[in-house]
């Protein structure tokens, strides 16, 4: 049983000790549509990249509530980097789901990265040994940057017919392969987060080994006695995601009362630092923003701390971290648009840090953490109703 680790404060201090070098890097890493070389460097000397890992494999088992805050923190500063540490933080996961020499293959390295898209969009052939795999995926962030790339699919029969669980649903599983052998599109040119380099990419009749594919989904496939590994991959990303919508927020809020030190608006009687509006709204804008992550902050504490205690995770605490961490999301998305409306036309130049965190709040709005049937799904669940727990 894991707990909160008495040296979390470290890996804080580490996410922070990011920031001067992420504020340099910010322009270049969204006009190359990557993390530099110095960052990722960066990153991987502070092993921030192996916070989800098993011990048995350099790694350090966060809890969620510090890996929340450590994609928050450095998302003040640079939101693509924040949000491929926290894709890559619930990719790492899967370690636990492997053999330990499967695992010490893909996560022994260093500069180790996993990278993967979204949803079971392949299909996996079962074979002498292992499957044969084709599918194409979309949104890995990270991709340009990883080592091992994943693709979840749908298992086959070696006669093309679907295999099915008990309950007659696709079996699904998650294969590992190398970068090089999948085929990379260049196709990342989106409104937010530019630099996560959040490509599509292919595989064609690839053989890959039983022993680098995982059932992510279920338990009883864990390897790893941990309270982390209790929680699913969804439910860290929920974590992570809603703390790079916080951080964004927290700095834009920040900058906005720098920019009220100095700047008077066209036409207005006062400077902003004068003004009652201005002051009103920076305080109600203050309050909602620390509500919201006050709640996020102390679900994610209270729920870890009960699954540390009872080494179960039930569906009313998926319900609870979904709730807080949707409600995260949109209520950050909120102040980055009001604050960014505050700023006047100061925000809307490219060389003002504004625009660019506008763009990315409202990227990380559109992910399926942020989604407003969220709240319809909790709100049945707490009705006791049927859900689709496909999210939760």
């Amino acid at each position: 049983m894991t707990s909160t680790m008495p040296d979390h404060r470290l890996w804080l201090d580490r996410a922070r000790s990011m920031a001067p070098l992420l504020r340099a890097r910010s322009a270049a890493i969204e006009a190359g549509r990557e993390l530099s070389a110095d960052v990722l460097d960066a990153l991987h000397e502070r092993r921030l990249f192996r916070l989800t890992l098993p011990a048995h494999v350099g790694g350090y088992e966060l809890p969620m509530p510090v890996l929340a805050e450590v994609t928050e923190i450095i998302a003040g500063a640079d939101a693509s980097t924040a949000w491929c540490l926290g894709q890559a933080l619930g990719c790492a996961m899967s370690a636990a789901f492997l053999d330990e020499d499967a695992a010490r293959e893909v996560f022994g390295p260093a500069d180790a990265v996993l990278a993967w898209g979204a949803g079971p969009q392949g299909s996996a052939m079962a074979t002498g040994g292992g499957y044969v795999v084709n599918g194409t995926w979309r949104f890995a962030s990270g991709a340009k940057h990883a080592s091992w790339l994943g693709g979840h699919c749908k298992v086959h029969e070696a006669d093309g017919t679907p295999r099915l669980d008990a309950g007659g649903d696709p079996v699904l599983r998650t294969v590992l392969f190398r970068r090089e052998q999948a085929s990379i599109a260049d196709d990342w040119y989106v409104v937010g987060l530019k630099g996560t380099r959040s490509e599509s990419y292919t595989v064609e009749s690839l053989f890959v080994e039983s022993r680098l594919t995982l059932d992510r989904d279920t338990l009883e496939a864990c390897r790893v006695d941990s309270t982390l590994y209790r929680f699913s991959t969804l439910n860290v990303y929920a974590c992570v995601f809603s703390g790079v919508a916080l951080g964004i927020a927290r700095a834009m809020h920040d900058d906005l009362v720098a920019l009220a030190g100095r700047k008077t608006q066209l036409g207005a009687r006062t400077t902003m630092r004068e003004s009652a509006f201005i002051h009103t709204r920076l305080a109600e804008l203050e309050a909602r923003l620390g509500a919201a992550r006050a709640y996020q902050r102390e679900t994610i504490r209270d729920v870890w701390n009960e699954v540390d205690a009872t080494r179960e995770l039930t569906m009313p605490q998926r319900g609870r971290i979904r709730l807080a961490t949707t409600h995260a999301i949109n209520e950050a998305t909120r102040v980055s648009e009001q604050v960014y409306r505050l700023a006047g036309s100061t925000a809307i130049f490219e060389d003002q840090a504004f625009e660019r965190r506008f763009r990315d709040a409202y990227a990380v709005s559109q992910q399926v953490q942020g989604r407003h049937t969220n709240f319809e799904t909790v709100g049945r669940l707490m009705l006791g109703l049927e859900v689709d727990t496909t999210y939760m």
